[in-house]
């Protein structure tokens, strides 16, 4: 297997002021793998209860994505519901952890010699379980949250150690340092343990930092953000799909990952769930990276 992607899978309610939608499928697994599968082969590890739609099982197969990994336990999805009253923050209104909340990745033999690992924002010890059951990847990378930084700080600390990228936003950087300047933090967050850190600013686009580079994305313009949810992991999952397809981690092939990651989460945001990051094929992609380029070129 090229990637595999460990997180969530989840039945999501989102309000919005452009609407508002029940029962739609989101979780961190499914936006990272949707968003990867045009770059790569993707093999996803999570779990779902018996509620979990058919159509959703059939929608992640027809795109390809080996479910291999996917669990489906007696009981129910984990559900979250929300509400965007401002676009840049939402407001949670009700979180189920369902069968999520006895989670144990499981990694499948064919999963286990995978080139990159993408770990979604899950426990802390649960993706140290995953790094354990892993051999020798190309490119270990990690999400997290700000759940996890002041509720697990030490077993956070432990993973950030052992992996090679650390995804992480803006606010959640600060509060990991304790540093409020944005390029002292990375620097602080690298000497923790990673090869690389990619700090997502929303609106404001994305930054890579390593002691080698300092790499800034823009963000692509989107007329209407109709839907954020699941945006900082499609931008993960078209950073790590487009690595994986490449091979390589080398300065060029990061500054390219963050601008197809920078698409893959443009499209995310113009509609609700996966409505238009399933339907964007590759040709679609390179077409709006090319856009994205003409944009920042001078």
């Amino acid at each position: 297997m090229k990637l595999v992607i460990v997180g969530s899978v989840a039945l999501d309610a989102v309000k919005t002021p452009y609407g508002e939608v029940e029962n739609v499928l989101g979780g961190s697994a499914v936006y990272a793998s949707i968003a990867s599968i045009n770059f790569c082969e993707t093999g996803i590890v999570g779990v779902v209860g018996r509620d979990f739609p058919q159509e959703h099982i059939e929608l992640l197969k027809e795109d390809g994505i080996c479910l291999e990994g996917l669990q489906k336990k007696a009981g129910k999805t984990f559900f979250w519901k929300g509400v965007y009253n401002n676009l840049n923050n939402a407001e949670t209104l009700d979180t189920q952890l369902n069968v999520f909340a006895d989670f144990n990745p499981v990694i499948p033999e064919n999963y286990r010699n995978c080139d990159f690992l993408f770990l979604g924002n899950i426990d802390p010890i649960l993706q140290m379980q995953v790094l354990d059951q892993v051999k020798n990847p190309v490119l270990t990378a990690m999400d997290t949250m700000n759940f996890w930084i002041t509720g697990k700080r030490p077993e956070l600390l432990e993973v950030i150690k052992r992996i090679d990228v650390l995804f992480i936003n803006e606010e959640e950087i600060h509060m990991l340092t304790e540093e409020k300047n944005i390029l002292k933090a990375a620097q602080i967050a690298q000497d923790m343990g990673p090869k690389l850190i990619v700090i997502k600013r929303g609106e404001y686009g994305a930054l890579a930092y390593s002691r080698d580079f300092l790499f800034f994305s823009p963000v692509f313009p989107v007329l209407d953000v109709v839907d954020p949810t699941g945006a900082g992991d499609s931008f993960a999952g078209g950073f790590m799909g487009y690595l994986a397809a490449s091979g390589k981690v080398d300065y060029p092939e990061i500054r390219k990952a963050m601008m197809y990651g920078t698409v893959t989460a443009s499209l995310t945001v113009e509609d609700f769930s996966l409505n238009k990051l399933k339907n964007a094929d590759r040709k679609f992609i390179e077409d709006r990276l090319q856009k994205l380029r003409e944009y920042v070129e001078f």
